[in-house]
């Protein structure tokens, strides 16, 4: 059911359609003869990162359990606190998965001209565990990024998902790309209208699809964290953009 318009509401809408009609009006035009140009503008810039996460873990294994489990949690301990030696905060080191997954037996098939083993000895046994922790940590400091890595294998870590560089303080480069964006939809609109022969007038109405980043990307392997010796790191730089989507008016030559 539509509620009625109150009447003091009413004559205000009223009023304020009667200054957009004589606006227009003065202007020689009315409000449904607006012509406009739509373009987007993309604006990029690239920088150094200044952060990476690197996901780093344990992986032990026993015939029970409990001794899986107790000889991972020695080794994460030292891992951690071989972090925190060389300056890694503690809110930069977080448990990102824990596992304990049995281990089973793996029985041979019968070779060719013996007799058939008992289906028992077919069926897996459980022969052990294995205990998988993982941290993801936070390394603020990218010059002593690759001692930290070589670190971390020396504390005990035998495991590495990969490393990842990014912009944490990304919000200025985030605001000059904004500004390329906008130039890039002006340029773009005073070329069409250039081509067109008419006029680019104000900017009728502005969107943003929003900052972007692309996400981490792994860079390194298990097989790295095995070196030996200092990791060699390269960070490279990441490329921020923004999109704008902007509407001109447009009028003829006068």
């Amino acid at each position: 059911m539509n509620r009625p318009t109150p009447p003091a509401l009413a004559l205000c809408l009223a009023f304020f359609g009667l200054l957009l009609d004589a606006h227009a009006q003065e202007h020689g035009m009315h409000a449904h003869d607006r012509r406009t140009v739509s373009v987007s503008g993309l604006g990029k810039i690239s920088s150094a990162p200044d952060v990476a996460d690197i996901s780093v873990g344990v992986v032990a294994e026993a015939q029970t359990a409990r001794d899986a489990l107790s000889a991972n949690n020695q080794a994460m301990a030292t891992l951690t606190e071989q972090l925190k030696g060389r300056g890694v905060a503690a809110r930069d080191i977080q448990t990102t998965n824990i596992n304990l997954n049995p281990r089973y037996s793996q029985p041979q098939p019968p070779q060719p001209g013996q007799p058939r083993p008992i289906q028992e000895e077919f069926t897996p046994r459980i022969v052990g565990y294995t205990v998988t922790n993982s941290v993801r940590v936070t390394v603020r400091d990218l010059d002593k990024l690759g001692d930290l890595l070589d670190a971390v294998v020396t504390a005990g870590a035998n495991q590495m998902n990969g490393i990842s560089f990014r912009i944490e303080e990304s919000q200025g480069l985030l605001d000059e790309a904004r500004t390329r964006a906008v130039a890039d939809a002006k340029r773009k609109a005073e070329q069409l209208c250039g081509e067109l022969g008419v006029v680019l007038g104000d900017p009728v109405s502005i969107t943003e699809s929003g900052g972007f980043m692309p996400p981490p990307q792994p860079m390194m392997g298990r097989a790295m964290m095995m070196a030996a010796e200092s990791v060699p790191v390269s960070p490279g730089e990441e490329e921020l953009s923004v999109s704008v989507q902007v509407v001109f008016e447009i009028k003829s030559p006068e």
